[in-house]
């Protein structure tokens, strides 16, 4: 934080700062179709660095009238804490919002994880705290776009299948696994009526080859003119 009071200089480059690293985050969000996209990363970002400006105007507001008033002193106390606190707490129900569960799948966590990190680089840039907020925005951007990449994992994601003429079509998605040489372990099984047709729908958590890609397995099994729906959903 720094000494004094904030000039306005200084509240207009906190809150710049605070919309350029809460941008940047949403901005690899949103390119990976996320719910939470770069305006609400900014938004998170800027809001606790407003909050936290907020916590520093009332510190030094309350320290001028105990300067001018030392009777005073003994009356007025700040938690320095307080505001900081509720803000985690309100980005806490913020980013559940962006948790989904369906069946067996929970998606939304890295967007959810990445909403709460916005904020708390929002406060580190309202307190005055450059060096923790870059060096953590750094952080931030290497474990959403470089961690991934560096370890080389491939991640485990769901096909969800929705389609009809069960016998022809589930030999021509097992004939497709085997000859692209998927690895798929069947997690989910329904079947339900849709105008008098029996439509079924199967989860498969997939593992694909490097030289496949699940853009191509969707283009290809799209093909086919009984599967109605497909869906990839990260585990």
């Amino acid at each position: 934080m720094v000494d004094g009071s904030v000039t306005i200089y200084e509240i207009v480059f906190r809150i710049v700062l605070s919309i350029l690293c809460g941008g940047l985050i949403g901005v690899e969000r949103e390119h990976k179709n996320r719910p939470a996209g770069m305006r609400t990363h900014i938004l998170v970002s800027l809001g606790a660095t407003i909050i936290a400006l907020i916590q520093i105007t009332i510190a030094e507001n309350a320290f001028h009238v105990v300067e001018a008033t030392p009777d005073l002193a003994s009356a007025i106390t700040i938690d320095q804490s307080r505001l900081i606190a509720q803000i985690v707490s309100g980005i806490g129900f913020l980013g559940a919002g962006t948790i989904i569960v369906t069946k067996r799948q929970v998606t939304g966590l890295t967007t959810a994880a990445s909403i709460w990190v916005a904020g708390s680089l929002g406060i580190a840039i309202g307190m005055g705290f450059y060096s923790i907020a870059a060096i953590g925005c750094i952080g931030i951007m290497i474990s959403l776009t470089l961690v991934h990449k560096i370890l080389s994992i491939n991640t485990l994601k769901t096909l969800e299948i929705k389609y009809i003429h069960r016998k022809e079509t589930k030999e021509f998605i097992a004939d497709y696994f085997n000859s692209k040489k998927i690895d798929a372990e069947l997690i989910n099984f329904d079947i339900s009526f849709e105008q008098d047709f029996r439509v079924y729908e199967k989860s498969y958590n997939i593992n694909l080859p490097k030289n496949l890609s699940y853009a191509e397995v969707i283009e290809d099994l799209s093909a086919h003119e009984n599967i109605i729906k497909l869906n990839i959903v990260s585990v």
